[in-house]
């Protein structure tokens, strides 16, 4: 029996993008098209099958500490970027200013699809999406650097509004007006999390 369900939301790719040095930054290049593979997108900074490990999971794993990289690659929504522009005062944010590898429009409230969500391209590619992204610093220096004084401002208006990390399932390419598909995973939500998040 299948384990995820194929739904109707599908997405466009509205952005591609890739940080191809990231000790130089945080920002990305545009691309019309990139190749996925199992260590992520090609000359991607972040990918690799591997990484090391961050503030996010200290919880977990020692920082520093050697882990699966399933941060391959941070997928943003058009949607939540126009929200987080809105409540920063500004008229839109920039992609790369971000460090997207890609954005997205047509899922409503995207940073919270399930994890363990696929998104499904039409070359076969599939990127299996590992969490909420949550906001940092970084974003907010690049975004100083282009709008000065907005820069604090982007850490708190990002709250749930970031995207999500990802890494690649299947490989392929992925193209610019690419429909992605959302596949769910086929199981209820945990009736115990609220007392787990306690």
């Amino acid at each position: 029996m299948p384990a995820l369900k194929p739904t109707n939301f599908k997405a466009v790719i509205k952005w591609i993008g890739r940080v191809e040095d990231r000790d130089a930054g945080l920002r990305s290049e545009p691309l019309r098209s990139v190749r996925l593979g199992f260590d992520g997108m090609e000359g991607e900074a972040h990918g690799g099958f591997t990484r090391v490990s961050c503030s996010r999971v200290t919880s977990q794993y020692p920082k520093g500490s050697e882990i699966a990289n399933v941060r391959q690659l941070s997928v943003l929504s058009v949607e939540e970027m126009a929200l987080i522009a809105a409540e920063m005062g500004l008229e839109a944010l920039q992609p790369e200013h971000l460090g997207a590898s890609l954005v997205i429009e047509g899922i409503p409230d995207f940073t919270h699809v399930p994890p363990s969500s696929r998104l499904l391209a039409p070359s076969g590619a599939a990127l299996v999406v590992d969490m909420e992204n949550r906001p940092c610093i970084y974003p907010a220096k690049e975004v100083e650097a282009e709008h000065a004084g907005y820069g604090k401002a982007f850490k708190p208006a990002a709250k749930h509004r970031r995207g999500v990390t990802a890494w690649v399932e299947r490989g392929g390419e992925i193209t610019l007006g690419d429909e992605l598909v959302l596949h769910v995973p086929d199981q209820p939500v945990w009736p115990h999390l609220a007392q787990a998040r306690r």
